[in-house]
């Protein structure tokens, strides 16, 4: 649809808001705000200082990553959202914080790069560009001096200057907190900390001293379970595995393989990420999933005995269920399997629990190759539960039980031991796999009073223990979960074969990939193989340039294949001579980079300060944007951002892995802040039809037309065929996306942004409907023309002051507008607006009064910002109204003189009064019972109940 179809056919069009008007003045108002820094936020101190008002608000969209794709007009959705905000408070005075970067490290670029050898810097650096010339086409009041990309090297050198800190660091377990790894060297140099194994620690060489300190660092090397990708050459994050075990990008199969990696010992903040969530003002979905993600469990460890010297530990939930347990299940990859298969079938091995294999070992080789490129998710989701026996039998401590131990893929090495207890008439999964290989299954629990457990299924309700009791003196039957639990757990402690504890689901955090296009570490090796951190003055360790991007080439099905990443043939910067403080030496660069995650873990403390060379955040510009304010957010207030926008999908890992850097900085004294968002809000998403043929093969979106009959499509042969119409997301691959460019084209920015605002609550998903945003064009034509005169291009406006009526209208108006976009509801704010101009469009169109237009001119500037500074111009106004001043409602035209009361009879509204607004429930009914309707309706009868609401309703009943 264009703009001359909607907008035009006026002989006069020069001095209507049509499309290209809207275009020139947005363009020339974007300039003059560019020009003269409108949107500049002065700091406290350094190079953006200035003066600083109390009143400050930080504003932040999720840190966008800049695909190749460009915008569709679902992306700014937020974007255009945090700017209403952002406007509403800096016209109210506050000192706003808002800007945009980009998170510009990414597979997308790389994989870009082996294919065509464009270094992945260009691609990242014109996607950068055409990103920004979409988002400004928009009007959005960014402060451009505080824009930061990752891939910068100013950026990733505090990237790396963090990642130092963490390495150096430790977490003292008695005070909650980290701790610099040099004052753990000074304890144990002076001896009031004892070196694990009783070792002396001036007697040791510095290899063995840093394999000490490795134990202890918050960053340290791991031989690691990971996702092993030889068709991309990188080890994955489960994030990037499908559930069916392949490759986001590029569907290549995934393997689970033990490699050495560099993993952060997020695990040691567990508790205060968990405990710390009830200080946040986030929605509660966000924290759920947080919680569920993190997973703390008390119950208890539970020592195994095994025919062999090895003991198996579980970690159980349910301890008072141990007589219960009649098999055990280690995950495939559980470093005691080795130890524990047999060489051969024990007698009477039934056949179901051997895979079809001759002996144990090749059971076991045969299992682990079936499940090898199976994802955690597939394994946990997977509906068939299988498994193999390994020819061992483990003994129940509570009744002396020999019971045989399994090896199956739904038991991961990452969650608690890797090792369960399996108790199949009370655990699902364990009922299917008891199930399926005909192990026992012994009830002990049962449905407390006369409640029946179900046939042939697990009973996993609350209940009293049965079939529990012992010679030892344990004895639980009768007793409920947690008293069973209780008793269970002491006696296991008495008798040294358990101790009650916590588990976490939550693992240490794998930060390394196999890739080119990321943050080298600023870690080098000795020709010993020696760690060594390099110092801040080598900072930022660069990334070379390389000529083929692309990893050793491996055979995509090849389990085997090792990791070789593309950094490894840049010889000459891997292998480097330097000198960390004893003499030149030779050493070699760690050829991994960080995971992309690293620059979105911290890059809003770089907005503070995005200057500053000697720091990565000058502590009193960090204090005065995201310190704690318990005089405005009470006494707990953890500090951080005002106001972070993005959507629910990052509402585990980034928010999590960006608390966790958060708090060791501020263990570490660099921020006085403890949580980097204080405030979170989850957008919806703008959804949109697509279409495919009998095929299922997508159409043009924008060329189907709809009939009684269906929908149709005309192909590029002439044929026009019935299509089928989906709903979900809005994509190029689903041939649906509409880009804001179009849009802003056709209505301009300011239309786009009403529009968008106006489609539902914010936090709700929409459909969009490109035929429907002529609606808010016309709205913003409405406006244009209570001020100005389409046939001569001057101000309608009078000094007459407004009646009554418009007064009261108006400051409700003010009084719902401030009230709605501090709450973000941009979508009622608009209706609000709307109202007011449909009034005053109605009561006095040829000349309005200018004390209720320029009030309704700056309640629009939020929403439509370019028309509104247009306006406010040529109602003689010199100076921008970026910063106010918002109206302010005068509180004698928001009480009501009088209240209309709809009067229901028998819940049917038979009739309305109208009455003083402060007029009692006696005034009330009298009045309500003697409206004509109602005085027909009861036909001279008493009602049996008249029901008062105050200021709502009267309910008659007869």
């Amino acid at each position: 649809m264009t703009q001359s179809s909607t907008a035009t056919g006026d002989k006069t069009p020069q001095h209507r808001y049509t499309a290209d008007l809207a275009g020139e003045l947005e363009r020339r108002w974007q300039n003059e705000w560019t020009t003269k820094g409108t949107f500049d936020a002065p700091n406290p101190p350094g190079p953006l200082a200035g003066d600083v008002p109390d009143d400050k608000l930080f504003v932040l969209d999720m840190f966008p990553y800049p695909s190749g794709a460009g915008l569709h007009v679902g992306h700014p959705l937020g974007f255009i959202a945090t700017d209403v905000y952002a406007r509403f408070h800096r016209m109210q005075g506050h000192n706003v914080l808002h800007t945009m970067g980009f998170d510009s490290f990414g597979l997308p670029a790389e994989q870009y790069a082996v294919q065509t050898g464009t270094h992945p810097r260009t691609t990242t650096e014109a996607n950068i560009e055409r990103y920004l010339a979409q988002i400004r086409r928009l009007g959005l009041g960014h402060d451009e001096r505080r824009r930061v990309a990752t891939t910068d090297a100013s950026f990733y050198k505090w990237t790396q200057w963090i990642f130092l800190q963490i390495y150096n660091a430790w977490f003292d377990p008695e005070l909650g907190r980290a701790r610099r790894i040099d004052e753990l060297i000074a304890e144990f140099e002076s001896g009031a900390r004892q070196v694990p194994g009783d070792q002396a620690w001036s007697e040791m060489s510095q290899g063995d001293r840093e394999q000490v300190l490795e134990q202890y660092r918050l960053v340290y090397h791991s031989n690691a379970m990971v996702n092993w990708c030889p068709g991309l050459g990188t080890v994955l994050a489960n994030e990037e595995v499908t559930a069916d075990g392949r490759s986001e990008r590029g569907n290549y199969p995934v393997f689970r393989k033990h490699l050495s990696q560099w993993m952060m010992r997020i695990t040691s903040y567990a508790d205060r990420l968990l405990d710390d969530l009830d200080d946040l003002d986030w929605p509660e979905k966000v924290k759920t999933m947080q919680r569920n993600w993190i997973g703390r469990s008390r119950g208890a460890s539970v020592h195994f005995a095994t025919e062999g010297d090895a003991t198996i530990e579980v970690f159980t939930t349910r301890p008072d269920t141990l007589f219960g347990a009649t098999y055990m299940v280690l995950a495939p990859e559980h470093a005691l399997v080795e130890a524990l298969v047999a060489d051969a079938w024990p007698a009477g091995t039934d056949p179901r629990w051997t895979g079809g294999a001759g002996s144990p070992r090749e059971a076991v080789d045969a299992y682990r190759a079936s499940i090898a490129s199976k994802s955690d998710l597939e394994r946990q989701e997977s509906k068939e539960k299988t498994g193999v026996f390994l020819g061992a039998h483990a003994i129940n401590p509570v009744n002396g039980h020999r019971i045989p131990v399994f090896i199956a893929d739904y038991v991961l090495t990452g969650y608690g031991t890797g090792a369960i207890m399996a108790v199949p008439a009370h655990d699902d999964r364990d009922h299917e796999f008891a199930t399926v290989l005909g192990l026992d299954i012994i009830p002990v629990v049962a449905p407390r009073g006369e409640g029946q457990a179900p046939e042939g299924e697990a009973f996993t309700g609350d209940g009293e223990a049965i079939n529990s009791a012992n010679d030892s003196g344990l004895d639980i039957n009768g007793l409920a979960v947690a008293d069973a639990k209780a008793a269970t757990i002491t006696w296991l402690e008495a008798k040294g074969m358990g101790r009650g504890t916590v588990q976490y689901k939550l693992r240490d955090w794998l930060f390394a990939r196999q890739r080119y296009w990321g943050e080298p570490f600023p870690i080098v090796y000795d020709e010993d193989g020696v760690t060594h951190a390099l110092p801040e003055s080598m900072l930022p360790v660069e990334l070379p340039d390389l000529t083929d991007y692309a990893p050793v080439t491996f055979d995509p099905d090849d389990a085997s294949s090792e990791p070789s990443p593309p950094l490894a043939k840049a010889v000459d910067w891997v292998n480097v001579e330097l000198d960390l403080g004893d003499g030149p030496k030779r050493y070699r660069r760690d050829t991994n980079v960080m995971p992309q995650w690293a620059g979105s873990s911290w890059y809003q403390l770089r907005y503070i300060d995005p200057t500053n060379e000697v720091e990565f955040c000058a502590k009193d510009n960090e204090q005065y944007w995201v310190g704690p304010r318990p005089e405005h957010h009470g006494p707990r207030d953890p500090g951080g951002v005002d106001l972070y926008v993005g959507g629910v999908e990052h509402a585990v890992l980034h928010l999590l892995y960006a608390r966790f850097w958060h708090k060791v900085l501020h263990d570490l004294g660099h921020v006085t802040s403890s949580e980097p968002y204080r405030r979170l809000f989850n957008q919806g998403y703008i959804q949109a039809f697509a279409y495919t043929d009998d095929r299922g093969v997508y159409v043009p979106a924008e060329e189907v037309t709809e009939s009684e009959g269906g929908f149709s499509w005309t192909n590029p042969a002439g044929e026009t065929i019935a299509v089928h119409q989906e709903y979900g997301k809005m994509g190029k691959s689903l041939r649906n996306s509409v880009t804001p460019d179009e849009i802003a084209e056709d209505f301009g920015a300011d239309t786009l942004r009403m529009y968008e605002m106006s489609m539902g609550p914010l936090d709700a998903s929409r459909p969009w409907a490109t035929k429907d945003v002529v609606g808010a064009h016309r709205f913003l034509q409405r406006v244009w023309r209570l001020v100005i005169d389409e046939s001569t291009g001057g101000i309608k406006t009078t000094a007459t002051e407004p009646d009554e009526e418009t007064l009261r209208i108006l400051h409700r108006t003010i009084a719902g507008v401030s009230d709605d976009y501090g709450s973000l509801r941009m979508n009622t704010a608009g209706a609000k607006l709307i109202e007011l101009t449909n009034h005053l469009t109605k009561h006095c169109p040829d000349a309005p009064p200018r004390a209720a237009v320029e009030p309704l001119v700056l309640m629009l500037a939020p929403l439509a910002p370019h028309v509104a500074e247009e306006l406010w111009h040529r109602l003689g106004h010199g100076d921008s109204l970026a910063h106010g001043p918002f109206p302010v409602a005068d509180e004698q035209w928001l009480i009501d003189d009088s209240v209309e009361y709809p009067i229901q009879v028998n819940g049917k509204v038979r009739d309305r009064i109208t009455v003083a607004a402060d007029a009692d429930r006696a005034t009330v009914e009298a009045a309500a019972l003697a409206a004509p309707r109602i005085v027909a309706a009861l036909q001279d009868k008493q009602p049996r109940k008249v029901i008062v609401i105050p200021g709502k309703m009267v309910n008659v009943v007869l």
